[in-house]
């Protein structure tokens, strides 16, 4: 996160979201009634590429959850370029990252509950 712009850090949080929005709309059954949500996001300093951070409930589910939000890339994209048209001149490749902190944290308790 440091040494980020203001204007990067603007655009990513925009991008957030945006997408948090885009994957909620598409509805919990698009997920295989997994809980999808959008972490986070970094973009690039040419605002070209954006990483997003998404973590998905339950973690059973995560592998293919995962691959259908890859797949849905290009898709969810198209749908940001027309919400951020205005705001953007180009729509950032997506590159999408597994959050795993919630695992994290699940098996932090698991150990602490024996």
């Amino acid at each position: 996160m440091e040494g980020e712009s203001t204007r990067q850090l603007k655009v990513a949080k925009e991008l957030q979201r945006h997408l948090a929005e885009i994957i909620r709309s598409k509805g919990m059954a698009s997920w295989d009634g997994a809980l999808v949500s959008v972490s986070g996001v970094t973009i690039s300093p040419d605002l070209a590429v954006a990483k997003v951070y998404v973590s998905i409930f339950p973690s059973a589910k995560q592998e293919k959850v995962f691959r259908m939000i890859q797949e849905s890339g290009r898709t969810m994209r198209g749908e940001l370029g027309r919400q951020m048209a205005k705001q953007l001149r180009i729509i950032p490749e997506l590159i999408f990252y597994l959050d795993d902190s919630l695992d994290y944290v699940e098996h932090i308790d698991e150990l602490l509950a024996k």
